[in-house]
């Protein structure tokens, strides 16, 4: 890659084209003090805004690195399915937890701190795409809504084929990246969560399993993200495996978690994966 990445920030090893560039932050090599420190950025957490603003900098400057300036998008997660189509000129704060761009120069970038971050790109490196999966918004269908970002027809209604002379993917094309997040050892979660995967697709019932507690069950969130972009399609899937590694309560020292940290803590910082075309 022509950047380097800072600390112990995480770049993802799949076969994407060489003009395609992704990482994820880990809460390392920022200024923000604790319970924030050091690579906070969340903006709406209770840091210290010129800290925040410190450290948005610093990505913007890995990001672009490599040679012209890129900006990370900042959007307004809410947990939901909407997909942001980004452009040099796309404002920050959308309403969305995922979003899409062909253009070298901005960066999707979505936020986590127990949620799955989820990055993508098309074999041809001219599209690629980030989703913000926490339990709600991957029960609602916010990556099937990320893979469709590749059709041409799914953007503003538009032709987009027709509008930027690019190929309407299939799933088969796309590759995903699946980022850190709250392990199936940490996730415990109520009967309603098995309930809402189980009743789409009866297979998700392997990615639960029982915690000891009456009514409650440590849920495989990688896991199901697996299962549903297997089940749109997409067949190229590397990074988070479920294992202990990727999991953001259990790596403290690595990761921001916000289940692990705001009760002790009373609150905690946000890490950022990004995807860009050069």
């Amino acid at each position: 890659m022509a950047y380097s990445l800072a600390h112990d920030w995480l770049q993802p090893d799949w076969p994407a084209p060489a003009r395609v560039h992704a990482l994820c932050t880990t809460r390392s090599g920022g200024v923000s003090l604790p319970p924030y420190d050091s690579f906070n950025l969340g903006r709406l957490v209770g840091d210290e805004p010129a800290a925040v603003a410190a450290n948005w900098a610093a990505l913007q400057a890995v990001v672009s690195a490599g040679g012209g300036a890129v900006r990370p998008v900042y959007l307004r997660q809410v947990h939901g399915t909407a997909v942001q189509p980004l452009g040099i000129d796309t404002p920050e704060g959308c309403d969305a937890d995922a979003c899409t761009t062909a253009t070298p120069g901005v960066a999707c970038t979505v936020m986590a701190a127990d949620c799955l971050p989820v990055l993508f790109t098309n074999r041809a490196g001219t599209r690629v795409a980030a989703a913000h999966a926490g339990w709600r918004g991957l029960a609602a269908g916010v990556l099937e809504a990320a893979t469709r970002s590749f059709r041409p027809e799914t953007v503003d209604g538009k032709a987009r084929a027709a509008i930027e002379n690019v190929a309407n993917d299939a799933p088969q094309e796309l590759l995903a990246w699946l980022g850190p997040c709250i392990g199936p050892q940490a996730f415990e979660v109520g009967p309603e969560v098995r309930a809402a995967f189980c009743a789409q697709d009866a297979q998700a019932d392997a990615y639960f399993l029982p915690s000891g507690q009456a009514g409650k069950w440590f849920a495989d969130l990688a896991g199901l993200a697996r299962l549903r972009l297997r089940a749109a399609g997409v067949r190229a899937l590397y990074g988070n495996d479920s294992s202990p590694a990727w999991c953001t309560v259990g790596n403290p020292s690595r990761f921001f978690s916000h289940r692990r940290d705001s009760a002790r803590l009373g609150a905690t910082g946000r890490m950022a994966a990004c995807i860009w075309i050069s």
